[in-house]
C-alpha cells in the first residue's frame, strides 16, 4: 500500500501518517517527495510517500449469502457515494453473529479517517440500517466495516502500544492514561494486559470514546 502525506516538516508529515494509518513509524518506509521552502520568515512544507508492506492476508471476496447482506452492502455503498467518496463494498467474512464488509476505494484514507473514526461512523449507520431491515424477534448480526485491512493493523498497533506503555508504568511505578478509544479498542488493551501481574487497567471518562488508565500495582520498594 502506498499513501502520500504533507506537513510543515518531515516529522509533521510522518505524524499524520502514523495517526491516519494506525501504525508505528517503524512499520512503514518513508520517501521524501518534495520539500518546499517559502523563505526565512515563512513556513515551508514537506511531502512524503509512505510504503506499507502488504504482509497481511488479502481479505477474500465472498458472494452475498442473503438479501440482508446484499441490502446492507448496498446501503454502505450509497452512503460513501453520497459522501463523495465512492467505492466497492463486498463481504469479506461472516460467522454466526457477524458480517464483515470491506470497502475498496481510491478514497480509503478519508473513509477510514483519523484513528478510524469515519469508518466507525459508517459502521454504526450500517448496524442501525441492518437492525431496521431485519425481521422477527431474532437479534440481527453485527456489521464490521473495514478497508485496507485497517482494523487488523490498528489492533496490532494498539496491543504493541499497550504492552510498551505497561513496561513504562512498571519502571516508573506509577500510572499512565492512554488516548480516547472506542469500546472494542479498550477491550483489546484490557485483554492484552490482563495476565500482567504488576499492572491493572480501568476505563475512565464518559461517552463512547473513553480512556484506559494503566496502573502499577506491584511493590514500590
Amino acid at each position: 500500500m502506498i499513501k502520500e502525506f504533507e506537513g510543515k516538516t518531515e516529522k509533521d508529515a510522518i505524524s499524520k501518517a502514523v495517526s491516519e494509518l494506525g501504525l508505528q513509524q517503524d512499520e512503514f518506509d518513508v520517501e521524501i517527495l518534495e520539500t518546499v521552502s517559502n523563505g526565512f520568515f515563512k513556513r515551508g512544507s514537506v511531502k512524503i510517500r509512505v510504503h506499507v508492506e502488504n504482509d497481511k492476508e488479502i481479505s477474500p471476496q465472498l458472494k452475498f449469502d442473503n438479501d440482508l447482506e446484499m441490502e446492507t452492502a448496498k446501503f454502505v455503498s450509497n452512503v460513501i457515494e453520497k459522501m463523495g467518496f465512492p467505492g466497492k463494498v463486498s463481504v469479506n467474512f461472516r460467522d454466526e453473529r457477524k458480517i464483515g464488509l470491506d470497502i475498496k476505494s481510491d478514497h480509503s484514507a478519508i473513509l477510514i479517517g483519523k484513528k478510524g473514526k469515519n469508518m466507525d461512523a459508517i459502521q454504526l449507520l450500517a448496524n442501525v440500517y441492518l437492525g431496521k431491515i431485519s425481521s422477527g424477534d431474532e437479534k440481527p448480526a453485527r456489521v464490521i466495516i473495514d478497508s485496507e485491512n485497517y482494523r487488523r493493523r490498528r489492533e496490532d498497533s494498539i496491543i504493541r502500544m499497550a504492552q510498551k506503555t505497561a513496561e513504562q508504568v512498571c519502571r516508573s511505578k506509577n500510572s499512565k492514561l492512554l488516548e480516547p478509544m472506542n469500546p472494542f479498542e479498550r477491550r483489546l488493551i484490557h485483554t492484552a494486559l490482563n495476565e500482567m501481574t504488576d499492572v491493572i487497567t480501568k476505563s475512565e471518562g464518559d461517552g463512547l470514546y473513553k480512556q484506559v488508565r494503566i496502573i502499577y500495582k506491584g511493590s514500590r520498594e
